[in-house]
């Protein structure tokens, strides 16, 4: 039976969260957005607050790393933590979750097909940071290849005890700061999905270097960068999994596995936006009009926040089943295709009703000007870790092969 009841140590979590979100994220939000940086003094302080969660409620480090001394067969509430953990981030300000110091993106990869020795020797520069704060990174998508994963064009040929790697990554999170970044290529384009391959790309590697930084319309605070791998030496005990995992088309499916995991911390984020912009509107319409009142427009309004706020608890509903089921170990590209698919779509819908009840101060005001960063923000939610129509594309396919089953 699925239970969504949080624990008591994820309702503190969620509390200390909440709290932080309210009286110190959010009041630095809108600096951030306009310097477009978050205060590395302020990610350290961070970083040293989230010591003190270690364990089994650290949405940083055991939901890429995994949980130790553990019964792999054994549910666990690593997803579900950091989905609550995330939404909770998100409602404050989305940046902060997508900065914070840690593997972020790349370190399900790694945890999914990575060998013992790829798990502790990349995973443990991240355990002691009290001197230097470091990040990881996920590099997929490139300029002809988004959405499309089978169309990817960085090249990798194996010399010797080495690959080299040519190619461009965009639009990657925290690639310019990252100690190392899991970068996909292929050793041959016509080979399709089978020809993929995985490789950790470490900071100062020869041919390896940083492009341009994005200027983005939101999320404007967290670094987006191109990667650059111009006859890039990567020593072949980089390569992800070991040689015998590429044997059929497990390549693609390491990306997969990964959009399994982190598609649903996208939906909880954009619940987050969501939630955010929704109560924002409902304040300003609890101080500024009385629904009570025989007044057709005043029934509309309450009707559009009802409707806004049904839709926001679907999407977290959906995006909880997503990562109870990654917690029992059961697949779940169905419902995390789901849940991004329609947390996306409930929380921009949050966005523009919010703005439209708010009218003019929705936009135009100073005292308002977090509804217009989050209306900025929320837009690439239904964009990255596959577009919505990929999302439909996936979850068409699942339901039309659960339905062969009959």
């Amino acid at each position: 039976m699925i239970d969504f009841e949080l624990n008591t140590q994820q309702r503190m979590l969620k509390e200390a969260l909440h709290d932080m979100g309210k009286s110190v994220i959010r009041p630095q939000s809108l600096g951030w957005d306009r310097e477009k940086t978050i205060d590395l003094g302020f990610l350290r302080n961070f970083y040293m607050m989230s010591q003190s969660l270690r364990g089994e409620n650290n949405p940083m480090e055991d939901f890429n790393e995994g949980p130790k001394n553990r019964d792999p067969g054994k549910p666990v509430q690593t997803n579900r933590t950091a989905a609550m953990g995330a939404e909770e981030l998100a409602w404050a300000d989305a940046s902060i979750m997508l900065s914070l110091p840690g593997p972020g993106l790349g370190g399900p990869p790694i945890r999914a097909s990575g060998t013992p020795e790829q798990k502790e020797r990349f995973f443990s520069i991240f355990r002691d940071m009290s001197d230097e704060l470091r990040w990881g990174a996920y590099g997929l998508t490139e300029p002809g290849a988004g959405s499309d994963v089978a169309a990817i064009r960085t090249s990798c040929k194996r010399d010797g005890d080495a690959y080299i790697l040519n190619g461009r990554k965009c639009y990657i999170t925290m690639g310019g700061r990252a100690s190392w970044v899991v970068i996909f290529a292929t050793v041959d384009p016509a080979l399709g999905r089978a020809g993929h391959r995985a490789f950790v790309v470490e900071k100062g590697t020869p041919g390896f270097f940083v492009g341009k930084i994005e200027e983005k319309m939101g999320l404007r605070a967290n670094e987006t960068a191109e990667l650059v791998l111009e006859d890039c030496r990567v020593p072949a005990a980089n390569l992800l999994g070991g040689e015998e995992k590429y044997q059929t088309k497990e390549g693609f499916m390491t990306a997969m596995k990964t959009f399994d995991n982190t598609r649903p911390l996208v939906a909880a984020m954009a619940c987050g936006i969501g939630r955010a912009a929704y109560e924002y509107a409902r304040d300003f319409v609890k101080d500024n009009y009385v629904l009570g009142r025989p007044i057709p427009r005043y029934s509309a309004i309450a009707e559009r926040l009802a409707r806004v706020g049904r839709n926001l608890e679907a999407a977290r509903i959906l995006t909880w089943k997503a990562v109870w089921m990654a917690d029992h170990h059961l697949p779940n590209a169905k419902e995390a295709s789901m849940s991004k698919a329609l947390a996306g779509q409930a929380a921009i819908w949050a966005c523009i009703e919010a703005i439209e009840i708010c009218g003019a101060h929705g936009t135009l005001s100073e005292d308002h000007a977090l509804l217009e960063k989050w209306f900025r923000d929320i837009k690439v939610y239904d964009i990255f870790e596959g577009t919505g129509q990929i999302q439909r594309i996936v979850i068409s396919k699942r339901l039309l092969t659960d339905l062969r089953a009959f």
